[in-house]
């Protein structure tokens, strides 16, 4: 992935650019089409980032886990549909997922300025960043999760503090 501006994560307090991605079935969804029901969790990710393959599988939880209506969760891949769909049946990923598109420059990561994956989003309904994260980090995402009445991670399990990005 490349960018023609230096790469600064997003953080909370800025604005979340909107996006126009399509979905594994090649529809179209915006961010501000999405928004319009409320928050939405964006996760970035490649499939062959391992610390991605480590964190999916909790998102996932917390996915599964949600009240309906109370937040949207979209996966966006960095890859090819074919790529993501097997790493969608290898880690046992159910969630939306967006697809970033090398062919078009990464739009969606370049504006939010990734510069390593997983990196995650927390968008409230008025656009705006409230939580973000890059890498694998415990209690951020026990955290997050926990805004919404989920927990990604079982009791006793045992489970790293953090992972880098």
């Amino acid at each position: 992935m490349s960018s023609t501006r230096e790469n600064e994560t997003l953080a909370a307090g800025q604005r979340a650019p909107d996006f126009l991605l399509e979905d594994l079935n090649g529809v179209q969804k915006s961010l501000s089409e999405l928004l319009a029901s409320g928050p939405v969790f964006l996760a970035f990710f490649k499939v062959s980032c391992p610390t991605c393959q480590f964190t999916f599988p909790f998102l996932e939880r917390i996915y599964r886990n949600l009240a309906d209506g109370n937040l949207r969760m979209l996966a966006v891949s960095q890859d090819n549909a074919e790529a993501t769909r097997e790493f969608h049946a290898e880690f046992g990923i159910t969630m939306p997922t967006l697809l970033d598109s090398s062919r078009l420059g990464y739009p969606a990561s370049n504006a939010y300025g990734l510069a390593s994956v997983p990196s995650m989003f927390l968008v409230e309904r008025d656009g705006s960043i409230s939580w973000s994260l890059v890498g694998f980090h415990k209690k951020e995402l026990e955290a997050v999760a926990g805004k919404f009445g989920v927990n990604p991670f079982k009791p006793g399990e045992r489970v790293p503090e953090m992972r880098s990005g």
